[in-house]
């Protein structure tokens, strides 16, 4: 090795510290904001990690002259070995994801009452857990849902007041008595 490729591991080595930090710096901060539980920091600050080293081992190795080549067919097949694993458990792997998305992006928090608008049964109540791979809500006549974080993400979700008899007036004709009448010519 060249002592150019030295001083290249060297300032990666730097570089890796330093975003790692700002990593657990802005996962600590969005946390702090959203009021998340430290179990859910942890698992968030875990999976951000492992793509974070993965991506320097990466870097690391394309400087260290690693066939490049070789090394895309050495990924690649790991890859394909894993899709044909997971294919089967697919929903396991979009729920994690979609609970990282929910981390980041959720617009709602526990406490908050929620209702997720589906035709065939009522699924209303407060927001009690949000784990890596479901939301827990617990209904106002005691039972307790465990709906998956990629359904949340997929269907439309009505934030409720935290009162537990307020509804929501979807009834088009309450909406018709209150529109002023047009007159046409």
């Amino acid at each position: 090795m060249s002592s150019t490729d030295w001083f290249l591991l060297l300032l990666l080595l730097l570089v890796y510290v330093i975003t790692r930090s700002w990593i657990v710096d802005a996962i600590e901060r969005i946390a702090i904001s959203k009021n998340t539980p430290m179990q859910r920091k942890l698992m968030i600050r875990q999976i951000m990690h492992v793509a974070h080293s993965a991506l320097f081992i990466f870097l690391a190795s394309v400087i260290l002259g690693i066939d490049y080549g070789k090394f895309v067919v050495f990924m690649s097949s790991a890859f394909a070995i894993l899709g044909v694993a997971l294919f089967a458990q697919w929903s396991i792997l979009s729920n994690l994801t979609a609970g990282v998305v929910i981390f980041f992006k959720f617009p709602y928090r526990i406490g908050d009452r929620i209702r997720i608008v589906n035709k065939d049964f009522d699924l209303t109540g407060m927001i009690e857990e949000i784990t890596s791979f479901h939301v827990l809500i617990r209904h106002a006549n005691g039972e307790l849902i465990t709906y998956p974080n990629n359904l949340i993400l997929q269907t439309p979700v009505i934030k409720l007041s935290n009162t537990p008899d307020s509804t929501l007036q979807l009834n088009p004709a309450d909406n018709e008595k209150k529109r002023p009448a047009i007159e046409s010519d």
